[in-house]
């Protein structure tokens, strides 16, 4: 697991980041504070407060340089 910060302040972000990590098949998780919801559910990322980094922890063993250059616009 690899754990990165993103930042995800417009409603544009964030329906750009569900497209690009549902292409992968593996699990991502965004946490914020004691929240922890699943990367893909668009729902779930509005839930959030996100004026603040958010962490979003990988699940993948494999292929995480194709992951981290699909997240390159959300890092910080």
């Amino acid at each position: 697991m690899k754990t990165v910060q993103i930042s995800l302040n417009s409603i544009d972000k964030v329906k750009a980041f569900v497209n690009d990590v549902t292409k992968f098949d593996y699990d991502f998780d965004l946490v914020s504070g004691r929240y922890v919801i699943d990367a893909k559910s668009i729902m779930g990322i509005f839930s959030l407060d996100l004026s603040k980094p958010i962490d979003l922890n990988i699940h993948a063993e494999d292929g995480m340089d194709e992951i981290m250059e699909s997240l390159k616009p959300y890092l910080i």
